[in-house]
């Protein structure tokens, strides 16, 4: 009952503090030229002021195709199916998905969430497809299946026929041809199901699911989906015999009541959420034989580890193994990722349960889980998604044991080999041919993201793309090519076909910025970030990025917004095209900063794990650094500073303003914010923090009502944002804050959004959103304060 009055009240406050963020802008107090400025309207219409950028980008299985997304040109964020042919360099559109599904209608709950943690929650139309054959592709849309048959390869226009799979009431989603293209299999009523091509019949293939129990079969747990990114429960093998998938007991997952608010009505969601220090859903792995029906269990888990509850299943691949001994016949063979409660070892271990024959014909059973690789951490793991198979004899994956993600190999003899090294990090293995690593990472500078490659024995990697921009890399099957979308500060994101050298073949999408560009008017008001160091009081490196208003006069002093996220597994000061609200911001007349906390990502181990069971300290200390350096530049008013963030910018935020000496903020924005980590989930939560019963001190000190209750004299003006129906961080994160600083009689400013969940999708929200944090940020900043 309470935590309806909570709503209640703060429903209430919106109405009344919005109504007084109506007030009209502060009197600007910068001149500015006519360059024309970025508008709110402007800033989230099609098409994207950065122009087209393909998503999604595939190589056809026998690499004479690639294939790609993108959004229409009156609605960039409804998707159509394109195809780029590598004869031709001409590209064409594949699919209209306005062809498949005139009308989507409604998603499905579990598809809503799926989309929520894939973060393409703003997209519609075509959002995922995979390849099939040489010249099929599968597509889901509106809850159903569509088989895309291309016509012949001399065919540059690619005609194509559509064969729709299925054509149901229920929503089937996470759809998969198997990897001979005999089977399309997908999730229906939280179960394994298949069609067979040949035949078109469909079988359940996993046991029915049971919702009343909460057991259900192929599906990726909560925590797998929102902090592993593991977003599926099933695995086909590599000759289709076998299938993989998980049963899902949430039966002993907390049932956390969750009010969705949408504006014509409120549903209390049940959601089984894992909160910090409680119990996690029991994840069971089994095996089907696709010739037989025969089901067999694989027993994953470690007995040492203790119960089910406390074992993640993290990665499951399909590997032809080295290690069955060259008297052995090779099979597939099931190679695990786990990790324990404590996630402070990561083990690889490999799964095959089957009769073989060996050279002596003497007969073997090969039914347990040995392992054969493991990292180990003395506070966390970082997850990877490196693990590769190479021809039958080596495997490949990455770990942070040196201190940086660097790449190892192994083969039957189970010795861990170096293949790269050095104080920076791999981002991501690319590709493996039988001479050269391909991947991704920072050896040059963490401000940019490149390709090198490196023999496959180990050495020096060289580097492949061109420096001083950011790139994103799509390898092909053979290792002769990559499509690379690479971007600067300078210019937005451009998609070509490169030669494995890094030598441009053709451009997929230029995007140059001609006079048809959309982002043209605006370009003679374009802004630069500049960018810098600072150190930390450990020492270490702390990267910043600043970024000045048209028209800078360093002789004036300007309102400056702090940008920050500064949480584990993100990095915001890059070079490559910034954010549009940043050059919003700066159009508006402020100054933007940026900086990079200790325990943000690609600096390795050492930078990171300084917060470990300690978040919202030393990331506060770093920010309070570069708030210091900010305050002293000659050109920044430092009476006229705010800070603003979202998730757990938004829990730095707070956490900033309230470990900040008294006058340091003018104005702050916190959205959807965690403000007690013992509200957010296990497996994120956990491995920076531990649990809060071995960690009380850390959880105390690391939540926002701990520094509230010792703050002493007005706060900043603040203003809190957040979805109504947030399934990530729950409402009650902020209905909390709320009523502790009402309690507390601190004023501040509401505004919530029904129906949202942790991200603002639509786009009129997203432009009312913008409209009311300029209302609040020019009310408190842009009237310079009394000398």
């Amino acid at each position: 009952m309470r935590s309806v009055l909570l709503v209640l009240a703060a429903m209430a406050i919106t109405a009344c503090e919005a109504a007084d963020l109506q007030t009209p802008n502060a009197q600007e107090d910068v001149p500015m030229s006519d360059a024309p400025r970025l508008t709110i309207e402007r800033l989230y219409e099609s098409p994207s002021l950065s122009g087209p950028k393909p998503m999604g980008v595939q190589f056809s299985p026998n690499g004479k195709r690639l294939t790609f997304l993108r959004g229409k040109a009156d609605n960039g964020a409804q998707l159509d199916l394109w195809q780029f042919d590598v004869a031709t360099g001409e590209p064409s559109l594949l699919v209209d998905s306005a062809r498949l599904a005139p009308d989507e209608g409604a998603l499905s709950e579990e598809e809503k969430a799926l989309r929520e943690r894939k973060r393409i929650a703003a997209f519609s139309g075509i959002v995922s497809y995979q390849w099939g054959t040489a010249d099929t592709i599968l597509v889901p849309i509106a809850g159903d299946l569509h088989l895309v048959t291309i016509g012949s390869d001399k065919d540059a226009s690619g005609n194509v026929s559509i064969r729709q799979l299925t054509d149901t009431d229920a929503f089937e989603y996470d759809a998969k041809v198997s990897p001979n293209g005999r089977f399309v299999s997908f999730i229906r009523e939280e179960s394994v199901w298949a069609i067979n091509l040949e035949t078109g019949k469909e079988e359940r293939l996993s046991p029915e699911a049971d919702p009343n129990a909460a057991i259900r079969y192929g599906v990726a747990e909560f925590v797998a989906q929102e902090e592993m990114g593991r977003y599926t429960g099933y695995w086909w093998s590599t000759d289709d015999r076998y299938l993989a998938f998980t049963r899902v007991d949430e039966s002993t997952v907390d049932i956390v009541p969750r009010y969705e608010i949408s504006a014509g009505e409120t549903a209390v969601v049940e959601q089984r959420y894992p909160r910090a220090g409680r119990p996690n859903a029991v994840v069971d792995l089994f095996v089907r034989d696709m010739e037989t029906g025969e089901i067999s269990e694989v027993p994953w888990r470690r007995e040492d580890w203790g119960p089910a509850t406390d074992q993640y299943l993290v990665r499951v691949h399909w590997a032809i193994d080295p290690y069955m001994g060259d008297d052995v016949p090779r099979m597939s063979s099931l190679v695990i990722e786990r990790v324990g409660r404590d996630q402070t070892e990561l083990e690889l271990a490999v799964w095959f349960s089957g009769t073989v024959l060996t050279a002596g014909q003497n007969t073997e059973v090969f039914d347990q889980v040995r392992r054969f690789g493991v990292e180990t951490q003395s506070n966390w793991i970082n997850l990877n998604h490196d693990f590769r198979a190479h021809n039958g004899e080596t495997y490949f994956w990455s770990t942070e044991e040196t201190g940086y993600r660097h790449i190892v190999s192994t083969s039957e003899n189970h010795v861990w080999n170096a293949v790269t090294s050095g104080d920076w990090a791999v981002a991501k293995i690319e590709a493996i041919t039988d001479q050269t690593v391909f991947f991704t990472g920072y050896k040059d500078t963490p401000l940019e993201r490149n390709l090198y490659s490196v023999p496959i024995t180990g050495g020096e990697p060289e580097r492949i793309t061109a420096h001083g921009q950011s790139w994103m890399i799509t390898m092909a099957p053979d290792g002769e090519s990559f499509v690379g979308t690479s971007s600067s500060p300078t210019q937005p994101p451009q998609t070509g076909l490169y030669r494995a050298d890094g030598t441009l073949v053709a451009w997929i999408e230029q995007n140059a910025l001609n006079d048809d560009h959309p982002y043209t008017p605006f370009l003679e008001a374009h802004t630069v970030p500049e960018y810098g160091t600072l150190t930390a009081e450990d020492g270490q490196t702390l990267y910043y990025s600043i970024q000045t208003p048209p028209d800078f006069d360093p002789g004036r002093r300007y309102p400056a917004i702090i940008e920050v996220y500064g949480g584990p597994g993100v990095q915001t000061v890059t070079r490559d095209w910034e954010r549009m609200n940043d050059q919003f911001y700066t159009h508006q007349g402020y100054i933007v900063f940026r900086l990079d906390n200790r325990g943000t990502a690609n600096r390795g181990k050492v930078f990171e794990d300084t917060i470990y069971r300690q978040m919202g300290i030393p990331e506060v200390r770093d920010q309070l650094l570069g708030a210091a350096w900010l305050k002293a530049q000659p050109f920044v008013d430092p009476d006229r500073i705010a800070i603003q963030g979202w998730s757990y910018g938004g829990y730095m935020t707070l956490m900033t303003v309230l470990q900040a000496p008294p006058g340091t903020f003018a104005a702050a924005v916190s959205g959807a914010p965690v403000t007690d980590w013992s509200l957010y989930d296990t497996f994120y939560t956990e491995r920076f923090m531990d649990t809060p019963h071995e960690n009380p001190n850390g959880y105390q000190k690391s939540s926002v009502f701990y520094h509230l209750d010792r703050w002493k004299g007005a706060l900043p003006p603040l203003l809190l944002v957040h979805g109504m129906a947030d399934d990530n961080v729950t409402f009650d994160n902020t209905t909390r804050l709320i009523a502790a600083l009402q309690e507390a009689g601190h004023p501040f400013d509401l505004m919530t959004y029904p129906g949202q969940r942790h991200g603002i999708q639509d786009v009129s929200l997203r432009q009312h959103l913008m409209r009311t944090r300029m209302r609040f940020l020019d009310r408190n900043l842009k009237t310079p304060k009394e000398e």
